[in-house]
């Protein structure tokens, strides 16, 4: 299966056309050589990274002790399931890339590989499953600035007045100087900085994603050379949004100091277990 005609996609190393903003034809040289040995290195770093990560974090979550659960415990292990889910599809992105974006696993895996891709908040208009638009590209393009509208602006949105909503709830009802709102302040800092993390790695793909649609259907002007560095720097920038999955397992470990003592006890508990102590492991 080779890229498909749709959105826009990455080069063969050839030199490309594109309509610019102004009506006329672009074109650049891309140079796809570097990208096609770093990015499976970066994907599979991100792979073992973000399974070992994500997998520890499941296993303090569901084997801690019930009584002691947090609401946001769920929420953290819904969180790592889904990226879990996302890192397992790597290797095969990591082989596409590698393979210069060919991808020989047939449709069905293409087509599951993009669902948790999907899953993972990655709400993308180009597909690797050989769609052809064809000519509607204003539909494409419609379809593409659609989907980072409902799949990254507005959630963003939506995190970010909830978390303003449940700062303020804090701050109005807690005592400033109380345990449990010492914890509850905590937890917010750690939510924030879910949500900037989710922002930083995701925005410069919806970014430049949008920027190339937008110019593409004659809707902004942008200068051929700056159309040529989008297109070479999206295979980085969806790179950089992958990373994300496993980042949020760093968080906890620096910010969430009850999942840290959660994780020691983990720990403890596997190292008896080697030892033969059977039953301080048990759920």
């Amino acid at each position: 299966m080779e890229y498909a005609e749709a959105d826009y996609y990455y080069g063969d190393g050839e030199d490309e056309e594109e309509e610019g903003g102004n009506g006329t034809a672009c074109a650049w040289q891309a140079d796809w050589e570097a990208s096609f040995a770093l990015l499976p290195a970066l994907y599979a770093l991100v792979f073992v990274l973000g399974l070992a990560g994500n997998a520890l974090v499941l296993l303090t979550v569901w084997r801690g002790p019930k009584a002691k659960r947090r609401s946001a415990d769920a929420y953290i292990g819904n969180l790592a399931l889904a990226d879990l889910a996302f890192v397992a599809t790597l290797p095969l992105w990591a082989a596409y890339t590698a393979l210069r974006f060919h991808w020989p696993f047939g449709a069905a895996l293409c087509k599951l590989s993009s669902y948790l891709v999907l899953l993972n908040m990655d709400a993308r208009n180009r597909t690797l499953c050989d769609l052809r638009l064809g000519g509607a590209e204003r539909a494409a393009a419609a379809l593409s600035l659609g989907s980072t509208a409902l799949g990254f602006a507005a959630p963003l949105l939506l995190m970010a007045v909830c978390y303003c909503c449940v700062g303020r709830a804090v701050r109005r009802h807690l005592r400033p100087r109380g345990a449990e709102a010492a914890a509850r302040r905590r937890l917010l800092r750690l939510i924030a900085a879910l949500v900037g993390v989710f922002a930083g790695c995701w925005l410069p793909f919806h970014l430049l994603k949008s920027l190339f649609v937008l110019a593409a259907v004659g809707l902004l002007e942008l200068p051929c050379a700056l159309l040529g560095l989008i297109s070479r720097l999206h295979p980085y920038a969806t790179c950089l949004a992958y990373l994300n999955s496993c980042l949020n397992p760093l968080l906890y470990a620096f910010l969430d100091g009850r999942f840290r003592a959660q994780a020691e006890v983990m720990g403890t508990a596997a190292l008896m277990n080697s030892a033969g102590d059977k039953d301080f492991f048990s759920p």
